[in-house]
């Protein structure tokens, strides 16, 4: 079975993680089209390892800019943990409307998308992106990790922890 993924950060064609959708052993991930979300999302950039996530507030931010990629099972599966589904990220199906060569207007296709969606508010106080780049004049660099629990630990801090 074949899946739709919309993907902004990153995973996207020259970013640190594209690599993950063209190794062969994640599965197979063919690229669709580029894209933008059909509602608006805060698209930030946080954690000491300024990680890109988009918050789960619609109406907020920007239509936000990415790509579409066809994927099969085994590449979902591995996406799902990079990305920490449902841990940390949640992946939901949205409305993405692809973009065309002579930038006409195409109807929205249903994609998986990757959230945060029990963020802690004082983060919609940060700059929200349009469109994501490691080397984007924001100057927040991605920075990876060779240590998972400290990465998790850094996701972790930005997550509204439920009250009883």
């Amino acid at each position: 079975m074949t899946h739709k993924v919309f993907v902004y950060g990153t995973l996207k064609k020259n970013e640190p993680n594209h690599y993950w959708l063209t190794a062969p052993e994640n599965g197979k991930g063919t690229f669709v089209s580029a894209a933008t979300t059909k509602n608006k999302y805060p698209l930030i950039i946080a954690t000491k390892y300024n990680i890109p996530f988009l918050l789960y507030s619609p109406g907020n931010g920007h239509h936000v800019c990415g790509e579409i990629y066809e994927v099969d099972d085994l590449m979902l599966s591995k996406l799902d943990i990079l990305e920490g589904h449902p841990d940390y990220y949640v992946r939901e199906v949205d409305d993405v409307v692809p973009k065309t060569l002579d930038n006409s207007n195409q109807d929205p296709v249903k994609c998986w998308v990757y959230f945060l969606k029990n963020f802690k508010k004082e983060l919609l106080s940060k700059p929200m992106l349009e469109t994501y780049s490691s080397s984007g004049s924001h100057g927040l660099p991605y920075t990876e990790s060779n240590n998972e629990s400290s990465v998790d630990d850094s996701i972790a801090d930005l997550i509204e922890k439920e009250t009883k």
